[in-house]
């Protein structure tokens, strides 16, 4: 059975109600075993076994959160040593919210996440413009949660129609976790 962890971190909680759509999706495909853990928790045994990630980070100053950074510069640095990531399958998402309530920043903290994934040595998986919920919440990195705010600045959530997103990533993810578990493409 393929192993998919769901690292996230989150602020106010947003992300976290976004990634726990990206696990439903995820786990919705047969032969994958989901995992959701926040960043804070993550230690580097919960990376020695597993055949894909999908990062989720709330945007900040137009970047990863410092709690996501923190974790990448830890136990999956740790992994980056051992090369013990290298052909694994990695993905992203964001939430945020910014002025204008447009996500503003989103596209960069997903690059940002993803150079990261691709210094592992880890194949990405992108979310494609045909995916169901693309449209509302799609960027070709990832979803990106696009919450709100109230006049005296609490966050007001995630939409259920914008998980529809996250949902169809969690599951595309998933599915290509599947199908490369236990391949070894790649030499580390």
């Amino acid at each position: 059975m393929a192993r998919l962890l769901i690292c996230y971190s989150t602020g106010t909680g947003t992300t976290e109600v976004f990634a726990k759509a990206v696990a439903e999706g995820a786990a919705s495909v047969d032969g994958v075993n989901v995992s959701l853990k926040n960043a804070n928790d993550i230690i580097p045994e919960d990376l020695a076994t597993i055949d894909g990630v999908i990062l989720g980070s709330p945007v900040h100053m137009g970047s990863m959160d410092w709690q996501m950074k923190k974790v990448i510069d830890g136990p999956f640095a740790m992994m980056w040593i051992q090369k013990g990531l290298v052909g694994k399958v990695g993905a992203v998402f964001t939430s945020g919210s910014g002025i204008g309530q447009v996500g503003a920043g989103a596209e960069g903290a997903m690059i940002a996440m993803l150079a990261n994934l691709a210094e592992l040595g880890m194949i990405i998986v992108p979310f494609p413009s045909s995916a169901p919920g693309y449209h509302t919440n799609g960027l070709h990195w990832g979803p990106s949660a696009i919450t709100s705010e109230s006049k005296d600045g609490r966050p007001l959530g995630v939409p259920d129609e914008q998980q529809i997103a996250a949902r169809s990533h969690g599951a595309n993810v998933a599915r290509v976790t599947a199908e490369l578990a236990g391949k070894r493409l790649l030499d580390p």
